[in-house]
């Protein structure tokens, strides 16, 4: 088991055929259930997860909830990973909470605590505490980092020792505030017309994505790119860009990489996406790799130099995609068709 484990883990771009064909790439993985948009906590409905259900949705899998009558509310959103825990625990850990904060601070929240949970390990096997003590590492680390305070400065575990084939997992909650709801960006783009660009720098990655998963069928590969410190700068500059107003709306790049995240961001209005991707990077992994530290946004045309000072005066990379259509979806000059195709008939 470990020799296979070790065989798959060195698994390379280069050993994967470039794409011809991302259309069969971009409805195969729309089938996929964990690519759907679920609000634990303002969604309470009964219904089932459903490729439908891609995008749909306002805040994003993130629960407001008021305090008072001044405005103030309290987000809350929860999150979980299991790539690489048993390998790399402590790295693991660290690109969870940095997902988790990213994603508070793209709709205009401030993090502020979290809370971790050790799921499905044995802490009297040795193996157990190897995972437990880097999680912890991996916690501090983020939390100092991120200036996050931490729930009773601990991680709680549950003590299984006969779970079977689940793997373990670490799951996080993370409170934040919001001083004005009426003032959040969400992730929904606004208007036609709107320029696209990506925050961060675009690697050739597609380490623990759903494209390489569920597509490819390689279920244990290396975690996606992450650098922490760029992570910080980044996240820096996005708490800036809200205070000045330049952003229509932004969104973290997930699960499913970049296309799927403009997916999500297209589906609540109807609207739809023109966009050139990178000549330097793989098609597939420009597209589905879900490398860390990565924000998609929107920018009104009457602000576009003022983000683009902004960021070379900073050194944040930045790449222009493109503009928001009114429903049709193109990419490098290629038609997919138009938004209710890619949500109907699945």
């Amino acid at each position: 088991m470990k020799d296979t484990m070790q065989q798959e883990n060195e698994i390379n771009l280069d050993s994967l055929p470039e794409p011809v064909d991302i259309e069969n790439i971009i409805y195969s993985l729309m089938v996929n259930p964990n690519l759907s948009s679920i609000n634990y906590f303002n969604d309470f409905s009964e219904a089932g997860i459903s490729p439908d259900s891609i995008g749909d949705g306002d805040n994003d899998e993130i629960g407001l909830f008021d305090i008072d009558s001044t405005g103030a509310s309290m987000a809350l959103s929860t999150h979980a990973f299991h790539h690489h825990l048993q390998n790399d625990p402590q790295k693991a850990t660290e690109i969870l909470i940095s997902r988790a904060t990213r994603k508070m601070l793209c709709i205009g929240a401030q993090p502020i605590a979290i809370s971790a949970f050790l799921y499905h390990i044995n802490f009297a096997d040795p193996n157990g505490q190897y995972i437990a003590s880097g999680a912890k590492k991996g916690l501090e680390n983020a939390a100092q980092k991120f200036k996050l305070k931490i729930s009773d400065k601990k991680i709680r575990f549950d003590h299984f020792s006969g779970h079977g084939p689940v793997p373990p997992t670490i799951i996080i909650s993370m409170v934040g505030m919001v001083q004005d709801k009426n003032k959040l960006t969400t992730h929904a783009f606004k208007q036609k017309g709107g320029n696209i660009f990506l925050i961060g720098r675009s690697v050739e990655d597609i380490g623990s994505s759903e494209y390489l998963e569920f597509y490819h069928g390689i279920s244990d590969s290396p975690l996606p790119a992450y650098h922490i410190d760029d992570e910080i700068k980044i996240q820096e500059a996005l708490q800036e860009l809200h205070q000045l107003e330049l952003l229509q709306s932004a969104s973290p790049v997930g699960k499913g990489g970049l296309f799927f995240t403009l997916l999500r961001a297209a589906i609540p209005n109807g609207l739809g996406f023109d966009i050139t991707t990178d000549a330097e990077t793989r098609l597939d992994s420009f597209l589905f790799g879900e490398a860390m530290g990565r924000i998609l946004i929107e920018v009104e045309s009457e602000k576009e130099d003022d983000f683009v000072d902004f960021m070379t005066e900073r050194k944040i990379p930045f790449f222009m995609l493109g503009h928001i259509t009114k429903g049709e979806i193109r990419i490098d000059d290629k038609s997919f068709g138009y938004i209710d195709k890619m949500t109907s008939g699945i």
